[in-house]
């Protein structure tokens, strides 16, 4: 017989010390720290032990013995037990110093790099209804609480419209109210479910990939127009009628829907960038819009989440672009837009620079950029589709010329590899470093730090509510 493990202690009154990644807190126990969540800094709880490695521990809290003085009431009646919004307990003022902390520390930490003072980080102009999409997963198998497990009343195989819970791919936490996204979402959302409850739809089965309502995604703008897609899963019987039947009902029951969508996905992931969505009713697209500007955002489209801040965002890079002391001289700049996605930095950049070079990985999201400098009469502008490794090599700089200005906004993986050595060779005066995860930026800061050194940090809030943050680094190559 195998040795039983050693069951791990319930360590009791322990007092959290300070937020730590994704969300969690931390405090120091027998020189190990043990990470927990939904707690702040200054609680007071007894943390039962989950898992123990050899510098640290992960553990739950099971009772509260004090709360913190700076701890606030949760305005969401999901909260806990939602993996979104981990920080609503925290004042906002609470949250945008903790952000810039982590901001500073993970660059300090991990880029080793001299760095001037950071600015003081940008909140959000809104902290909640921020978002301008969201994307609901559909289950045959809602999620039940451990107190709803306990009560022999509760029906557990209750089909739900909601998140994904984490450790469970195949349940679905339904959700009533969000309060991410104007509240419209929320009818929308919830009609769907009701109609399909009441009308016999199957939901998705993640684990027998069978069902047909799979998934629901929902995009608005600033402009006040909607665009809804929902994801569905034919089988072998069919299930179209069906399907045109629930497009019918949402289309009747909510004309602010400007572009009503659809797709069927046979794959066994919910992504759809690979698979032909068709149109149910209104067009294809839906306009945000930027100081004066018009951007086309079609289903497959990125644009960012946080449509207010994205304007402080890029208004951020324009100035560290432009109007921040460099070597240029007055002639306009050559720009680079790297992972351009539908073109908003380009065309809002455009008129600042001689000409602006984009590129960026879907296809889909450059027809849109080329689409959004035509609308706006911007004819200084070129986009190009492709892995980013593969297409800015030194033959298409020899073609289009050397940037003055490189403006790089990668995924949260940070750039290649390869990207950074052609950036390094290519010697822009300047790079103006966008991101979504200061660490993987201090990574590539590192290396980009034998050739340019950083002038300017500036964080901007554009999730409230949550441990991400995006930070703005401008470098200016060394003399």
């Amino acid at each position: 017989m195998g040795r039983k493990k050693k069951p791990l202690p319930l360590l009791e009154g322990v007092r959290i010390e300070s937020v730590a990644a994704e969300g969690k807190s931390l405090f120091h126990w027998n020189d190990m720290v043990v990470f927990v969540p939904w707690c702040v800094p200054g609680d007071v709880c007894d943390v039962q032990l989950r898992r123990k490695k050899h510098s640290y521990a992960e553990g739950e809290v099971v009772r509260f013995v004090e709360y913190s003085s700076v701890r606030t009431q949760p305005f969401c009646q999901h909260f806990g037990v939602c993996g979104g919004c981990k920080w609503q307990m925290l004042p906002y003022e609470e949250q945008l110093r903790m952000k810039q902390q982590q901001v500073e520390d993970q660059l300090r930490r991990i880029g080793k790099v001299e760095l001037p003072p950071t600015r003081p980080i940008m909140g959000s102009t809104k902290t909640t209804e921020y978002r301008n999409k969201l994307d609901f997963g559909c289950a045959n198998k809602r999620w039940l609480t451990t107190q709803q497990l306990a009560l022999s009343t509760q029906q557990k195989d209750i089909p739900a419209i909601g998140f994904h819970i984490t450790g469970a791919f195949d349940k679905i936490l339904p959700i009533e109210k969000c309060w991410l996204m104007d509240d419209l979402h929320n009818e929308i959302r919830n009609a769907i479910r009701d109609y399909a409850v009441e009308h016999g739809l199957s939901f998705f089965d993640l684990r027998e990939q069978k069902g047909l309502l799979r998934d629901v995604i929902i995009r608005n703008s600033l402009s006040g127009e909607w665009l809804v897609i929902l994801q569905f899963h034919y089988d072998e019987t069919g299930g179209d009628a069906e399907a045109q039947a629930l497009m019918q009902y949402v289309a009747d029951r909510f004309p602010q829907i400007t572009s009503l969508m659809y797709v069927d996905n046979q794959k066994c992931n919910d992504t759809i960038g690979d698979l032909d969505i068709r149109l149910f009713r209104g067009r294809d697209h839906i306009f945000e819009i930027m100081e004066g500007l018009r951007f086309k955002v079609g289903p497959k489209s990125f644009y960012q989440t946080n449509t207010e801040q994205a304007y402080h965002l890029y208004s951020v890079v324009r100035e560290l672009a432009f109007s921040h002391p460099s070597t240029l001289d007055s002639k306009l700049p050559l720009v680079y837009d790297l992972y351009t996605g539908t073109g908003t930095i380009a065309n809002f950049v455009a008129s600042h620079a001689s000409k602006v070079i984009g590129i960026e990985y879907v296809p889909e999201a450059i027809e849109d950029a080329k689409e959004n400098s035509r609308i706006n009469g911007i004819d200084n502008t070129l986009f190009f589709a492709g892995d980013m490794k593969d297409i800015l090599t030194d033959d298409f700089i020899d073609r289009h010329g050397r940037p003055d200005i490189v403006i790089t906004d990668p995924p949260r993986a940070g750039m290649h590899p390869d990207v950074v050595k052609t950036i390094l060779r290519t010697a822009p005066q300047k790079i103006v470093y966008v991101s979504c995860n200061p660490a993987t930026q201090a990574r590539d800061l590192q290396e980009l730090d034998k050739e340019y050194k950083v002038v300017a940090v500036q964080p901007v809030d554009m999730f409230p509510h949550t441990p991400h943050v995006e930070n703005v680094v401008l470098l200016v190559r060394r003399a």
